[in-house]
């Protein structure tokens, strides 16, 4: 995440060392708001997510992605 400014509390290191976002065990991001669907930290959120336009087609993928492994509806 390089010069990203993300709470160090919200994010992880990965298997090569890395820092990136910190996801829960359902595999969606901590910073995301289940009610809403936004993010939580959207002014500080890091560079790779601006990269992301919402509605964009690489979005609808990601969400679809993760949709399909846990609806939002069996989350509480």
């Amino acid at each position: 995440m390089g010069d990203d400014d993300v709470a160090v509390e919200l994010t992880a290191q990965d298997r090569w060392g890395g820092w990136v976002m910190r996801r829960l065990d359902d595999g969606w991001c901590v910073a995301l708001d289940r009610a809403t669907m936004k993010c939580t930290i959207y002014e500080r959120r890091p560079g790779v997510c601006r990269d992301y336009q919402v509605g964009a087609g690489d979005c609808i993928v990601e969400r679809s992605r993760l949709l399909v492994q846990k609806p939002v509806s069996d989350v509480a």
